[in-house]
C-alpha cells in the first residue's frame, strides 16, 4: 500500500493525488504539516517538504518524479500526451504551475491568509495580497487565451497539465484568492474538473480554523 504524507493545502501533493487517482492507484494519506518538521518526516525527505510517496520501501519525493513515476510504471492512457511535441507542451505547462504560478500567487496567499492566520497568528499583509491578486488575474488571462484555442490546456485532451493547473487553482480558489469574473473560457474548463469525481474528493476537505468561500466546491460558480 502507498502511503502519500501529504497537507491538504499543498498543490504539490494535490497534483499526486490528483493523478494517483485518475491512473487507478489507492494511496492512503497521512497528514504531514512540514512546518513542524518531525523527526520522522525529515528522515523519510531531509528537505522536508511534501508530497512524499511511499510504499515501505521505495521512497519517491517530489511531485515531478512521483507523478511521471505513476506514469511510467501504471499502465493506462498517458497523461503526458503520445508524442515529444505533446509530451513537450504538457511538461512547459506544468513547469507554469509548479513555478511561476505558485511563486506568484500560491506563495503569498498560503503565507498571509493560512500561515499567518493558522499558525503564526498574524494580521496578512493586504500589499502582499494585492500584488498576489494582480498576478492571478494576469494567469488567467494567459489561461483564458489557451482555452479559447484548445479543449484542456495543452491540447485536445485532458492530461497531467491540466492536473497541475487545478492542483494550484483549487488551493488558490480555497484561499479566496481567484477572481472569476471575466473568466469565463477557465471558469468553464475548471468546472469540467471539478465534476470529475477522481478530484471532487479533495474539494470537500477542510483545514481546521481555515474555511474556504461558499462557491469553492460548486460547479457552478
Amino acid at each position: 500500500m502507498w502511503h502519500l504524507y501529504q497537507h491538504t493545502l499543498c498543490p504539490f501533493s494535490r497534483k499526486v493525488r490528483f493523478l494517483a487517482a485518475e491512473k487507478g492507484v489507492t494511496v492512503e494519506l497521512v497528514r504531514e504539516l512540514p512546518w513542524e518538521r518531525r523527526d520522522g518526516f525529515i528522515e523519510l525527505n531531509p528537505a522536508g517538504q511534501t508530497p512524499v510517496l511511499s510504499d515501505g520501501t521505495l521512497v519517491l519525493i517530489d511531485s515531478v518524479a512521483i507523478c511521471e513515476y505513476l506514469e511510467e510504471t501504471v499502465e493506462r492512457t498517458s497523461l503526458l500526451g503520445s508524442g515529444a511535441a505533446e509530451r513537450a507542451e504538457q511538461r512547459r505547462l506544468i513547469a507554469w504551475f509548479d513555478q511561476k504560478f505558485y511563486s506568484e500567487a500560491v506563495v503569498p496567499l498560503l503565507s498571509e491568509r493560512m500561515f499567518k492566520r493558522v499558525v503564526a497568528r498574524a494580521a496578512p499583509d493586504a500589499g502582499v495580497l494585492r500584488a498576489a491578486g494582480r498576478a492571478v488575474e494576469g494567469h488567467l488571462d494567459y489561461f483564458d487565451y489557451l482555452l479559447e484555442r484548445r479543449r484542456w490546456l495543452s491540447g485536445p485532451a485532458f492530461g497531467m497539465a491540466d492536473i497541475a493547473a487545478a492542483a494550484h487553482i483549487s488551493v488558490a480558489d480555497y484561499l479566496g484568492g481567484i477572481d472569476w469574473d471575466g473568466h469565463d473560457s477557465t471558469r468553464q474548463w475548471y468546472s469540467a474538473l471539478k465534476s470529475r469525481p477522481t478530484f471532487r474528493p479533495m474539494l470537500g476537505e477542510k483545514m481546521e480554523g481555515l474555511p474556504p468561500p461558499p462557491h469553492y466546491d460548486k460547479l457552478d460558480f
